[in-house]
C-alpha cells in the first residue's frame, strides 16, 4: 500500500465499469496486476497501483487492496513488487521494414572510423559469393575523426568483386563502391536526378556518395526481397519492437508490397504490436489509399500518406531558406515539388486521409505548413490530426503556425542528441536557436508526439523518454546539464508523447495510449521508473513484459 495516494487510487477505481452492489464481488478478471508503480498518462489520476483487465480491456484501476476483489480461480495475477508500469509505449515515426532489414545487413552504427566501416564489410564480403550486392547501414562521418563525406576509392581497393551499397545512418545517403557505380553506369557526365545530388572530388568525378533521390540510382539495381522474405523482416521487426515496450508503431512511408506482407501476416495472425501505416507519397500504394480511403483495423491501420520535402541534415540534404553554415552556396535539396505537393494536400483533406510530411530544413517545414494551410483554407483543422515528421529547424513564426492550424509536431528526441555535438557547425549560432524546440513547441499550443525513426536511431523507446528529459547523450559530448535544456519536457510531457499524443496521433485516444477503465490493456512492465525515478539510470531500464491487449506478448528471460 501507499497510503499518501489512497484517495486518488480510489476515485479512479470507482471509474470501474461494475454495476454490483455495495460489497459484492465483481466479475473475475482475465487479468490482475498488484503492487506495482504505474504510471497512467491519464489527465485524470496518474498514479495506480493495481489494475484489473477482463477481455483485453481494463475494469478497474486502483489500490491492490480493492482490485485484489477481481481474482477469481481462474485469473492471471502478477505480483510486481513495486515494479514499474507504463502504457504501451507508441514510436510515432518508425520504419519497420527497414529495422527488419539492418538485421540482416552489416551494422555500421556507431564505427568511429571510415577504417571501421571497410572492415566490417571485408568481413562480410568474404562470407558472399562474387558479384553479389553488400549492403550495410549506420556510419555517419560525423562520428570520425575527420568528420568531412567519405570517398569510395579506400572502399572499392577492398571490395573490388562485389558491389557495395552502405546506407548512412539518415538514410538519406549511401555510399556505394567503383562497382556499384559501373552497374548504374554513374560516372563524371551522369547530372543530378531531380531532388538528388551525386557528391563529386575537386575534379568532377563521383565520390561514391549519393544523396536523396540519387541514391535510387544504385538502390534500383538491388533485388528485391521475396514476399516470404519481407514477411519475415517484418515479423523480426515487430518482435524487436515488443521487446523495447512497443505495443505501436506508425510505419512512416510503406510501399504497396509491403502493405501486402502485412496483410499476409494479419491472415496467419503472426502480428505482435499494433501497426498504424502511412503509405510512402514515392509509391502507387499512395494513389490506391487516395482512391479507396482509409483501411482500418485493431492491429493494422493505413489512413495516412507519408512525403519527404527535403532531406536530412547530416548530409546537408534539408532544405534551408539561407545557405548552410559550412557549406556557402548550397541550401539543401527540394525533393518533393511544391505544386505538387500542394495538390496531394488538397486531395488528401478531400478524401479523409491523414498527411504526414517528412520536413527538417526551415524552409521545407515552411512549405509544409504552407501546403497543410491552403488545404485548410487557412483556419485550423486540429481533427484531422495532419503532423509535419521531424519538424527539426522550424522558423519561430512557423511554429506558431503549427499551433494555430492545428498541425502535430512529430518529433524523435534522440535526433536531437544526436545531431547535437555538430549541428551549430551547419546552422550557425543564431538558428540552431530554433531547431529542436520541444519546449516552443508545447509552449505554443502544438501537440508533441514523440518517437525514433529507428532504424536511424535505436529503436528502445527508453534512449528516446531519456533524451526527453535530459537532452544529453550517452557517450558525453553533450554538456552535463544537456544541450539546450531549456527545451527539455517534464518526465510526465515526455511520457504522454510516447503514449496518449502517439495515441490520438493514430485515432486511437477512445482505446489507447493511458491506462483507464476501458482501454485496451496494453502496458509494459519495467525493472524500474523511468518518470519517477533518476533520469540517469531511465537507459538502463530492462522491459519485463510487454502486454497487448491483455495478451503478453514478450517476457523477459528468467536471468533478467
Amino acid at each position: 500500500m501507499r497510503p499518501a495516494r489512497v484517495g486518488i487510487l480510489t476515485a479512479a477505481l470507482a471509474l470501474a465499469v461494475w454495476a454490483g452492489g455495495p460489497g459484492a464481488a465483481p466479475p473475475a478478471a482475465d487479468l490482475v496486476v498488484l503492487d506495482a508503480t504505474i504510471h497512467t498518462a491519464a489527465q485524470g489520476p496518474t498514479r495506480a497501483e493495481a489494475m484489473a483487465v477482463r477481455g483485453g480491456r481494463i475494469v478497474a484501476v486502483g489500490t491492490s487492496i480493492d482490485v485484489r476483489r477481481y481474482v477469481g480461480e481462474a485469473t492471471e495475477v502478477l505480483e510486481l513488487r513495486g515494479r514499474t508500469v507504463l502504457p504501451g509505449l507508441i514510436d510515432s515515426h518508425g520504419h519497420l521494414d527497414n529495422l527488419g532489414h539492418t538485421l540482416d545487413i552489416v551494422d555500421l552504427v556507431g564505427t568511429p572510423s571510415y577504417e571501421e566501416v571497410i572492415a566490417r564489410v571485408v568481413e562480410r564480403a568474404r562470407q558472399a559469393p562474387a558479384g553479389a550486392w553488400l549492403e550495410g547501414r549506420g556510419w555517419d562521418q560525423n562520428d570520425w575523426p575527420e568528420p568531412a563525406l567519405p570517398h569510395h576509392d579506400a572502399l572499392s581497393r577492398a571490395t573490388p568483386d562485389h558491389p557495395v551499397v552502405l546506407e548512412r545512418v539518415d538514410g538519406h545517403a549511401v555510399l556505394v563502391n567503383r562497382l556499384a557505380l559501373d552497374r548504374a553506369r554513374i560516372d563524371r557526365g551522369t547530372p543530378d536526378p531531380p531532388g538528388g545530388k551525386i557528391e563529386r572530388d575537386a575534379v568532377g568525378e563521383p565520390t561514391g556518395v549519393l544523396v536523396d533521390g540519387a541514391t535510387a540510382l544504385v538502390e534500383s539495381l538491388i533485388p528485391p526481397p521475396s514476399p516470404a522474405e519481407r514477411e519475415r523482416r517484418l515479423l523480426a521487426a515487430m518482435n524487436a519492437c515488443a521487446a523495447v515496450g512497443l505495443t505501436m508503431v506508425h510505419d512512416a512511408g510503406i510501399s504497396g508490397a509491403t502493405r501486402d506482407a502485412y496483410q499476409r501476416l494479419l491472415e496467419r495472425r503472426a502480428f505482435p504490436i499494433r501497426v498504424y501505416a502511412m503509405a510512402s507519397g514515392s509509391d502507387a500504394l499512395a494513389a490506391e489509399v487516395l482512391d479507396r480511403g482509409p483501411e482500418t483495423g485493431d492491429r493494422f491501420t493505413l489512413r495516412a500518406i507519408k512525403v519527404w520535402v527535403d532531406g536530412a541534415l547530416g548530409s546537408r540534404g534539408a532544405l534551408l531558406s539561407t545557405p548552410y553554415t559550412d557549406r556557402p552556396g548550397h541550401v539543401g535539396l527540394e525533393t518533393f515539388p511544391r505544386e505538387r505537393l500542394f495538390e496531394l494536400a488538397r486531395r488528401a483533406r478531400q478524401r479523409g486521409i491523414q498527411m504526414r510530411v517528412h520536413a527538417i530544413g526551415d524552409l521545407g517545414n515552411m512549405r509544409a505548413i504552407d501546403a497543410y494551410e491552403n488545404a485548410f483554407n487557412g483556419g485550423p483543422h486540429p481533427e484531422l490530426r495532419w503532423a509535419v515528421e521531424h519538424a527539426q529547424v522550424v522558423r519561430p513564426a512557423d511554429i506558431r503556425r503549427f499551433a494555430r492550424l492545428g498541425v502535430v509536431a512529430s518529433m524523435q528526441a534522440t535526433h536531437a542528441t544526436s545531431d547535437g555535438p555538430w549541428a551549430e557547425e551547419r546552422l550557425g549560432p543564431e538558428r540552431v536557436k530554433w531547431s529542436y524546440a520541444w519546449r516552443q513547441f508545447l509552449s505554443a499550443g502544438a501537440r508533441l508526439a514523440n518517437g525514433s525513426d529507428f532504424p536511424v536511431e535505436s529503436v528502445n523507446p527508453m534512449l528516446g523518454l531519456y533524451a526527453a528529459i535530459t537532452r544529453r547523450d550517452l557517450d558525453g559530448r553533450l554538456p552535463a546539464t544537456g544541450w539546450r535544456p531549456e527545451e527539455r519536457l517534464t518526465p510526465e510531457e515526455a511520457l504522454r508523447s510516447f503514449t496518449a499524443t502517439g495515441a490520438w496521433l493514430a485515432f486511437r485516444e477512445r482505446d489507447l495510449g493511458t491506462l483507464e477503465v476501458g482501454r485496451l490493456a496494453d502496458f509494459v512492465v519495467l525493472d524500474r521508473d523511468p518518470i519517477a525515478g533518476p533520469p540517469a539510470d531511465i537507459p538502463k531500464t530492462r522491459v519485463l513484459r510487454t502486454v497487448i491487449g491483455g495478451t503478453t506478448v514478450y517476457q523477459a528471460p528468467p536471468d533478467r
